[in-house]
Formats: C-alpha cells, sequence, structure tokens
C-alpha cells in the first residue's frame, strides 16, 4: 500500500466521521452510519438524547414488535445467492448445523401492521433489532442485561453446570438503556445468549452478533423481540418489575451492567439480580398505555392463566416454547389447584400449535428442530379490548399436583398492548391448528 492510498483511505474516514456528526445534528438522537465492510455501526449521541425504539437509521417510534421466523418456513436471510451476512456487534459467521432463519417481519406505532422486512434480522442498521440494539452498543448509554440463558458468558452467580440460571430464576431475558435523566427503551427478547454484552467497550468473546454467536444456535426457531420507549417513570416502573421477577444478571459486571442517571434508578440497578421474596404479580401502565406485568418465582400459578387473570379474566391463544411439562387448551371451566384465589377468574387459554404468514404455515411448538418456535407471544379472544401480549414465560408446568414444576415456579415479565390494527396481525400470525385440552393417548 503506497503512502498516497493510505492518506486517501485516512481522508476518507475523516470524511465519514464529520458527515456522521453534522447528519447527528441536522436529524437528531436516532443517527446511525452502519459502515457494512468494515463492520463497524457508528452512533452519534448528542448531550441529554435518549435511546429509542428504531425501525431503522434515523427511524425512531414509540414501539416495535418483531417476530423472526424459523428455519423451516423461512430460511436464512432471504436473499438467496446475494446475502451477506455481517457480525457489527462482535464473532463471526456461523454455520449452524440445520440452517438458520433471520427473516422477519415487524409492526411499529407508526404502522401497528405486520410487514415483512428484508435481511439479516439483527445484523443490519434498517432492520429494527439490529439498529435499536447499535445504537446502545455504540453510544455512551447506561444499561442493564438481563439472561437466564447466557451460556456461561458472561457467568453469572446463579448459573448451574451448563452456564444458565434455573429455576427459580426469572425466566426472562432483554436489554434496559438509559440517559443521564432516565429516559430511555427496554428491549425485551426471547433470544437466549443475545444481547450478553451492552458496550464495545466491553465485547464479549464468544459473540455479541445473532448468527455469529458461537453454538448452540438461537436463530434455528422462532423468536419475537419488542421494544417500547420509556419516561423516568417509566423506567423505574420497568426495573421494580425486574426485582419482582427474579431477573438473572449481575449489576457489577461492566459487560452487562452499566449504572448511572438518576439517584432512585441507580438504587433499583443495584439491587438486582437478587432472588424476590415477593408472591404477588404487579401490574403497571406506562406513560405508552402499554401495560407490564410481572410474574414472580414464588407465584407458583400456570404463567398464562396468570395473565388472562390480571387482564379481568380475559381468553387468550398463545404461542410458546410448548415441548415438556405442557399445559394443554385449558377451558375457563377447568379445574386449576395450582391457582391463587386472590387472582380472580380466568379465561380460556388456548394453545396454538400452528401459524401462518401469506400462506406459508409456521410451527409454533417447541423443540430442538428447524420447524419449532420459542417466541411468546398472545392474543385476547374475548373482551372489548384487543390485546397484543409479549411474554417472557412458556405455557409449561403444572395445573395441579407439582405446582413449582417448570414455569410455574419462575419469574417472567409481559407487556401488553391494546391496538387493533397489531392484534389483527398477530392474530393472523398464531391462528391455525390448536392443542387438545388433554393429553392425547398412547
Amino acid at each position: 500500500m503506497t503512502a498516497r492510498t493510505v492518506r486517501s483511505r485516512t481522508n476518507l474516514v475523516s470524511l465519514l466521521v464529520a458527515f456522521s456528526v453534522s447528519l447527528a445534528i441536522v436529524c437528531g438522537p436516532s443517527t446511525a452510519i452502519f459502515l457494512e465492510g468494515s463492520g463497524a455501526f457508528g452512533y452519534a449521541e448528542a448531550a441529554g438524547d435518549a435511546p429509542s425504539p428504531l425501525l431503522g437509521q434515523g427511524r425512531p417510534v414509540d414501539w416495535w414488535f418483531t417476530f423472526k421466523f424459523n428455519a423451516a418456513s423461512f430460511p436464512r436471510c432471504g436473499a438467496g445467492n446475494g446475502e451477506q451476512r455481517t457480525c457489527p456487534f462482535g464473532g463471526t459467521v456461523q454455520a449452524y448445523a440445520g440452517g438458520f432463519g433471520e427473516q422477519f417481519v415487524y409492526a411499529s406505532s407508526k404502522d401497528p401492521a405486520l410487514q415483512k422486512g428484508s435481511g439479516c434480522a439483527g445484523g443490519t442498521s434498517n432492520d429494527p433489532v439490529g439498529a435499536t440494539f447499535g445504537q446502545v452498543y455504540e453510544g455512551g448509554f447506561y444499561y442493564v442485561i438481563w439472561n437466564d440463558q447466557f451460556h456461561g458468558d458472561p457467568k453469572l452467580d446463579c448459573a448451574n453446570g451448563d452456564g444458565d440460571c434455573p429455576k427459580p430464576w426469572g425466566h426472562s431475558k432483554g436489554l434496559l438503556a438509559w440517559n443521564e435523566a432516565g429516559e430511555g427503551l427496554v428491549l425485551q427478547v426471547s433470544t437466549p445468549s443475545w444481547p450478553a454484552a451492552g458496550s464495545r467497550s466491553h465485547p464479549r468473546p464468544i459473540g455479541n452478533t445473532l448468527g455469529c454467536i458461537r453454538p448452540p444456535s438461537n436463530i434455528l426457531v422462532s423468536q419475537h423481540f419488542f421494544s417500547l420507549k420509556l419516561t423516568k417513570d417509566d423506567l423505574v416502573l420497568v426495573l421494580k418489575a425486574l426485582q419482582n421477577a427474579s431477573v438473572a444478571t449481575k449489576p457489577t459486571n461492566p459487560q452487562i451492567v452499566k449504572n448511572g442517571g438518576p439517584a432512585d434508578v441507580q438504587d433499583l440497578v443495584a439491587r438486582l439480580g437478587v432472588k424476590s421474596n415477593s408472591d404477588a404479580y404487579t401490574k403497571d401502565t406506562l406513560s405508552s398505555g402499554v401495560m407490564v406485568l410481572s410474574k414472580p418465582s414464588r407465584l407458583q400459578v400456570p404463567p398464562w392463566q396468570m395473565v388472562s387473570a390480571a387482564l379481568g379474566g380475559v381468553s387468550l391463544r398463545v404461542a410458546t416454547w410448548w415441548n415438556a411439562s405442557k399445559i394443554y387448551t385449558t377451558p375457563a371451566s377447568a379445574k386449576v389447584s395450582c391457582w391463587n384465589p386472590a387472582l380472580g377468574k380466568r379465561g380460556r387459554v388456548e394453545i396454538a400449535t400452528t401459524g401462518q404468514w401469506q400462506g406459508t404455515e409456521l410451527g409454533l411448538e417447541g423443540g430442538p428442530r428447524a420447524g419449532a418456535n420459542h417466541a411468546k407471544i398472545g392474543v385476547s379472544l374475548s373482551g372489548n379490548r384487543h390485546y397484543a401480549i409479549f411474554g417472557d414465560m412458556n405455557q409449561e408446568g403444572a395445573l395441579s399436583g407439582n405446582c413449582s414444576a417448570a414455569q410455574n415456579g419462575r419469574g417472567g415479565l409481559f407487556f401488553v398492548v391494546d391496538d387493533q390494527a397489531l392484534f389483527d396481525s398477530v392474530t393472523g400470525l398464531i391462528n391455525g391448528n390448536t392443542a387438545p385440552t388433554k393429553a392425547p393417548k398412547h
């Protein structure tokens, strides 16, 4: 390489940096520059800016929902031989056994009907997952990441031999990010092992980009992601909900926690990663109108029956990782011994085993196979509300007998959005076959 070539490349980098700063000034806090060739994701953050849910570069919204398809229904990233996979947040592109799926559909507060996205979910600056996470990873924000399935990196005090945190720790995964004033976002994810580092300053050795993390794969089966804009008061409520659910994190590990901002926020963050003694769910309505529910591990009841009761006894149709300790479709009249009378009445909870997108069938049962599902989503089936629900928990456990079984004995969060167009889209997505009310005889 000649000296002239070096000077030319240096000048080009300088121009790009200057352009990104200028663009941030003109376009505001959500401006990102993504350099595909280098894998660098540059985020220009002005003083006082708050992180926000993004649909792509410079496209902030109040909330968005993304459903990533499994490898059987919509394989790879959908671009055929022209497909380019990158690892902007660390790691190396993986050739997972069994294939992978990173095609996705998304909806937002701007357009609440589901539509097909393009590219690899979580691996670009122009998909909701990648754009939203990228501003945090490359920005100077405060953050908390929690996940009961980090697979040992980072290693938490609650981890077992597999590097994961079992019952009674919360079966919950996600990211909070905020600015000095406590304004920011929550990103709920269903993916084990992602995200697992909140800043490029503290990278994760085994990878931190979907599709670039050492096996086991978290993109073989379907997954979901939900992001919501938060005020400072909202942030406090979500932090309290996380405490109630006993989420798995470690406030002293800078890879997953950068604490700061208002004093009460800092205090709540410092108290995460501890088992909760609560046996009562919490229910709060955030400034956006979105509700957040928190199930504690000591409230040993079927998770989605709890959601039904918390929403006034509405009936639900749900799609989760439905694989072991299965709770079958449960009529409202069914006897449920694993229950707390203080929860009140509950409705029917229907188990979706298949769904569809534009004529392609989607497998919605759990299991380690390409046609399976790990998202946890639901919709209301009764009442005059139009609830779309994005949760942490599977409909696995017990209606009677061992009430601490499986998910009964764990905690988690549920975000509830009342929006007609979103409800219609999610209802269509999980419309298909339904599990019976009893296990089949063999």
